[in-house]
């Protein structure tokens, strides 16, 4: 009989997960509060050899660069529109830089053959017994796995019933951002223009594949906010407060938020789990080790997941082998990475007016950028197991002693912890 895992969130991590679970002969159920996938989304990017590595064993890295958008540069404005920084597509994006809807598609449809996908539902609670977890869902029937993942974010509900309450564990960094679609109205650019004022940041660009769609991506400076993040209404009120009075188009722009068909409103926190597994469930993503923007969240999902299926492949059932395996793998350089979003916010939007001073007197400086520009392609990487995901055969077991490191074709280091290089 497989083994039945249960992944809660069906996002990137989760479908990645799914991916390889399903090669190896899993029986794999996703659950997913939202009703269908998830589109939109600001673009997201790998970069590195640790990431191409993982995406080329997927067998997605193809369609992954099909997809690539170049990257997205960025210009920031004062409030009559005059030009303060300019920053190009390669300062943000890496090897690979797709939109984060295209990319859910992508993992979607590749673990689609062998797992199930239950939208529109969640758990609501966890009981651990002698042979496996009850899982209790809001609509669906209580079923019964032989292990749990919550890869559902940074508010995940598997990491609040297993672990404890959210603030434990979920750092406020000071900062809130929203994004929204809307039309093009305003002739964009691909990429982004924005107002920058201390502490906050309005900014639009055409969207990669079509020209008459726009994408808004919004950043202000609050202490931790009390609101319902199931309240659309309510967030878009929050959006419209911070910004009000400002110049530039951010009239147009908020105008706009009525007829968004969907907001992806949050703040910029990191999430810091100090164990990532108890007894049958375990967090990957963003549930273990997130932050909002900046620290790298995808790709680092990503390849967690690719050491995660494969850890529970080579403990042939000891799951708490296994869970203890990936953490010690992914810890620091999961750590690293994430590091990178703590200094998200305080750059896109400087809380003084002589920070963003600073910021663009720096960056206008041409020897200043190239050296940062450097400096981002210097990526820390991860000694990747040669799991037998990574062999052509799925069915491919590996013993303890036959447990090799890809060395090959993509030379990788040990990472350090906090050495992880990222694009904000």
């Amino acid at each position: 009989m497989s083994t039945r895992v249960l992944i809660s969130g069906a996002s990137i991590a989760g479908p990645a997960l799914a991916h390889w679970l399903g090669r190896y002969g899993f029986e794999v159920t996703l659950v997913e509060l939202a009703p269908a996938l998830r589109g939109g989304g600001q673009a997201v990017d790998f970069r590195g050899d640790t990431h191409l590595t993982v995406l080329e064993r997927m067998g997605v890295l193809d369609e992954l660069r099909a997809l690539d958008t170049g990257g997205s540069p960025m210009t920031f404005v004062d409030p009559r529109g005059r030009r303060l920084l300019h920053l190009p597509a390669d300062f943000a994006g890496g090897d690979i830089e797709v939109p984060r809807g295209e990319l859910a598609q992508v993992l979607y449809r590749h673990s689609l053959p062998r797992a199930e996908y239950l939208f529109g539902d969640t758990v609501t609670a966890l009981e651990e017994t002698p042979t496996g977890v009850r899982v209790t869902f809001r609509h669906g029937a209580p079923r019964e796995f032989d292990l749990v993942i919550g890869a559902d974010g940074l508010h995940s509900a598997v990491r609040r019933l297993a672990f404890g309450p959210e603030e434990r564990y979920v750092r406020h960094l000071g900062y809130y951002a929203a994004t929204w679609q809307l039309p093009n109205d305003l002739g964009l650019p691909p990429g982004s223009v924005g107002l920058n004022v201390p502490g906050r940041l309005a900014a639009a660009g055409a969207d990669h594949r079509d020209p008459a769609r726009a994408g808004a991506f919004f950043l202000f400076a609050s202490p931790e906010l009390r609101y319902d993040r199931h309240d659309p209404a309510g967030q878009k009120a929050l959006i419209r407060n911070a910004f009000e009075g400002l110049g530039w188009e951010v009239p147009r722009l908020l105008a706009s938020l009525e007829q968004a068909p969907e907001l992806y409103f949050d703040s910029i926190s990191r999430a810091d789990v100090p164990t990532w597994s108890t007894g049958r469930i375990a967090l990957l993503g963003d549930a273990a080790c997130g932050a909002t923007i900046g620290g790298m969240g995808t790709g680092t999902a990503v390849v967690a997941a690719y050491v995660l299926a494969g850890e529970l492949v080579r403990s042939r059932g000891d799951h708490r082998t296994a869970f203890a395996r990936y953490e010690q793998i992914l810890r620091a350089y999961a750590r690293g990475c994430q590091k990178g979003g703590d200094r998200t916010g305080p750059f896109l939007a400087p809380a003084t007016a002589t920070g963003l001073r600073v910021r663009n007197g720096l960056l206008n400086r041409r020897w200043i950028l190239d050296r940062m520009l450097e400096s981002g392609k210097r990526v820390s990487t991860l000694d990747l197991p040669d799991h037998p995901a990574g062999r052509e055969n799925p069915a491919y077991r590996p013993s303890g002693e036959d447990y090799p490191t890809n060395t090959r074709r993509y030379p990788v280091r040990p990472v350090e912890e906090d050495s992880c290089d990222v694009a904000l």
